[in-house]
């Protein structure tokens, strides 16, 4: 994550996590991108379901469960062992993760333990009463999918009154004390959105968003062809750097960032040298407390049926099953070649990822989509937008 708001505008300052140590535990979850012992955030997918069609899922979502999804007994020792190993936050995903009938205990018992509990939905099952039994159970947050107003959401759901019943989801949660976020990923169907996307945001009230790079997985696959041009990338970087500063500048307490591109950084960086302005160079050491892309390591995947994934997006490697060993053995198995040069990806990404001044910052970006573009998982990842110039 590249969080606009926090460099580009100044809502975080380098001293800031350093206050807390930069330990994933002690951070507070806006800072938590800068923690130094990266104990990853876990993305848990309790259920294959879901009731909409997103024609971008990464996941393949269909209508519906798996009897392979694993128990509440199994969660249980999940979230046990995963509180003992000290991941912060624990995400549940899916599918639509409230097709789940027990996912409140699921959340109560992460909550119990210390760990941050926030849900990944489209929005459109939150109803007034699970709102309040999601509040009373100590949900963090929740972020809510929207790729555009309207008929254009409606369209990359599949199933038509989605944005109506997610608008109303949105409230019931908000009505609770929930914080909400929207989640919106771009693409060249939905780009133009992205304005009326801010302007919702800024009409109720709603305090964070992220904006997603597209990676080429799962049924996204099919929208390789759409993925934004290089010079969409920076114009659309542009935009929302200037609607952010515009909002925060207005008094608007907002979160917003950019997920799963990790060239951000640098460009958000040498956009504000270019500007002359005197926090360019703490934001250069915000990015190398943040250290780019975190798949493998501060960032990682649970399936519904327990195989392990270097991050939600990645699900053809496997790294092993909770049903055969602890999510905490699996994520520290020096036996697994894959997974022990994620962890220093930058001493084997190639090409010019390997010569990039900005590898200490970027990591090489997203691997998943680097190997979908080219079939090699340590090729250059296709999205990196930032000229030749710039990177050497």
């Amino acid at each position: 994550m590249i969080g606009i708001s926090k460099l580009y505008c100044g809502t975080v300052e380098a001293s800031d996590p350093l206050r807390y140590g930069r330990a994933s535990k002690e951070l507070p979850s806006h800072l938590l991108q800068f923690s130094e012992d990266k104990k990853p955030v876990v993305v848990w997918n309790v259920t294959s379901a879901c009731n909409l069609a997103c024609v971008h899922c990464y996941a393949s979502a269909g209508r519906t469960r798996t009897q392979k999804e694993l128990s509440l007994r199994q969660g249980f020792e999940l979230i046990e062992d995963l509180a003992g190993y000290g991941s912060p936050v624990i995400l549940f995903s899916g599918g639509e993760p409230l097709l789940r009938k027990d996912l409140p205990e699921l959340i109560e018992k992460a909550v119990k333990l210390k760990i941050r509990a926030v849900i990944s939905t489209n929005g459109t099952l939150i109803t007034q009463d699970l709102a309040m039994e999601l509040s009373d159970f100590g949900l963090s947050y929740i972020g809510v999918s929207l790729d555009g107003i309207g008929e254009v959401n409606d369209s990359f759901r599949g199933v038509p009154g989605s944005f109506k019943a997610a608008m109303k989801g949105i409230y019931n949660a908000m009505h609770e004390g929930i914080k909400v976020g929207l989640r919106f990923t771009m693409n060249k169907r939905n780009v133009s959105e992205i304005p009326r996307i801010l302007d919702l945001m800024k009409a109720e009230g709603i305090p964070r968003i992220c904006f997603y790079h597209l990676v080429y997985t799962g049924r996204a696959r099919e929208l390789m062809e759409e993925d934004l041009s290089h010079e969409e990338t920076r114009q659309t970087l542009d935009l929302i750097m200037d609607r952010t500063k515009e909002m925060i500048d207005a008094g608007r307490n907002i979160e917003v960032l950019t997920v799963d591109n990790h060239a951000d950084g640098p460009y958000v960086y040498l956009r504000m040298k270019a500007q002359g302005n005197p926090r360019a160079h703490d934001v250069l050491e915000l990015l190398k407390m943040n250290g780019g892309n975190s798949s493998g390591l501060g960032i990682g995947c649970i399936n519904w049926d327990g195989e392990v994934y270097p991050d939600q997006f990645w699900r053809h490697q496997v790294l092993g099953n909770i049903n055969e060993r602890r999510f905490s053995e699996i994520w520290e198995d020096k036996s697994n070649e894959l997974l022990m040069k994620l962890k220093s990806k930058k001493d084997h990404v190639t090409g010019r990822c390997r010569s990039c001044r900005w590898l200490s910052v970027c990591a090489g970006n997203f691997r998943a989509r680097a190997e979908a573009a080219t079939g090699n998982p340590w090729g250059v990842d296709p999205a990196c937008y930032l000229s030749d110039e710039e990177i050497s």
